[in-house]
């Protein structure tokens, strides 16, 4: 929920209150991410929306919008410390494209993180590394930070229910 909410909003809500928030957007159908599973086990999650559905995304200086094309973003990541380095990341932004596409994105975009020494840790890793961003098809579009590029894939082609102009919020 922290890119969706004003900083104030996000540490009212910490804990339960964000929570209810996310699951209300699932109830009102608004498909907040994907879940990811191994052997039945839900091990990964990656959210994405349009771009703005995420008001701190919207207001950062540093991931300011590169150009007025609509894009749906891909915020933040989780992957259980079990399951990381396996590539569960690239396997949820190639699934991602499918789905953003098919829900009438032409654009996504993300904002991984590219450590100068090659390695992050962990906990800075929740917005995605952009090793796994390229590996699943992305380019670097813009850079205002050392280490933050915002990156896109272009969504070829449009789905069916994108070309019926049905457009789903988020």
């Amino acid at each position: 929920m922290w890119p969706r909410l004003a900083a104030a909003e996000f540490k009212a809500g910490a804990g339960a209150g964000n929570k209810r928030r996310l699951a209300r957007l699932v109830r009102e159908g608004k498909r907040p991410g994907l879940i990811g599973y191994v052997a039945g086990e839900p091990v990964a999650w990656c959210a994405f929306a349009p771009r703005e559905a995420y008001p701190r995304i919207e207001s950062s200086r540093n991931l300011a919008r590169v150009d007025d094309s609509p894009v749906w973003s891909v915020p933040c990541f989780f992957v259980a410390k079990g399951h990381r380095k396996r590539g569960l990341t690239v396997r949820l932004l190639r699934e991602i494209a499918r789905h953003a596409k098919a829900r009438g994105a032409t654009i996504l975009e993300g904002y991984p993180v590219e450590p100068k020494g090659g390695k992050t840790a962990d906990v800075f890793a929740w917005t995605g590394l952009a090793s796994a961003f390229r590996a699943a098809g992305f380019t670097e579009v813009a850079r205002r930070s050392a280490t933050r590029p915002i990156m896109r894939r272009m969504l070829r082609g449009r789905s069916s229910r994108a070309a019926r102009g049905k457009r789903e919020s988020a």
